[in-house]
């Protein structure tokens, strides 16, 4: 199976493919989507819905992993990267592909064994499950990308977040941040 992994961002989002299965991952591709600084809010975001569908298209996923977070230094970087998040969930949808939300932590716990890890601790066990030398050049959005598309392919399959909003809430239980069927 190959996923594209989203790291959603207004200023930068990154992306990373991988393809396998638990304990099997192949790098295909990562990098970023930069939009300009000075441009409009709705501009940024159709430079980045652009980006991940022209990666969509190029690379041919089978499914999106992105980051469920909340955790923003202020209400407006809140605000920006719910945005971001909508535009991936787009660009997903547009293209028939189921979507996978992971927390922050369990994407940590799947890629370096620790929930708390820091951004340099990812970077170094992505590039140690993938096989990258330690002189690739790879962005921290990136990395953080390749993060979530390996917590994908390594775990056990996950509600797709199309499941949870066509199902009526009373047949979702939540157990410890999961959502299943009862």
């Amino acid at each position: 199976m190959r996923v594209l992994g989203v790291d959603p961002g207004s200023a930068v989002t990154g992306f990373g493919i991988v393809e396998g299965a638990p304990g099997k991952f192949k790098f295909i591709a990562a990098g970023t989507i930069r939009t300009r600084p000075g441009d409009p809010v709705p501009e940024r975001l159709r430079t980045v819905h652009r980006g991940l569908r022209e990666r969509i298209d190029e690379f041919a996923p089978a499914a999106v992993s992105l980051e469920r977070n909340f955790v923003a230094r202020n209400i407006q970087s809140a605000f920006r990267i719910g945005e971001a998040r909508a535009v991936a969930m787009l660009a997903a949808a547009e293209r028939g592909l189921p979507l996978y939300e992971y927390p922050p932590n369990e994407v940590k716990l799947a890629v370096a064994a620790f929930g708390h890890a820091d951004k340099a601790q990812v970077k170094f066990m992505v590039r140690r499950t993938l096989g990258l030398p330690v002189d690739f050049e790879l962005a921290d959005d990136a990395s953080d990308a390749l993060a979530l598309a390996i917590c994908h392919l390594g775990r056990a399959k996950a509600p797709r977040i199309s499941d949870a909003v066509e199902r009526p809430p009373s047949a979702l239980v939540s157990n410890a941040g999961r959502t299943r069927k009862r």
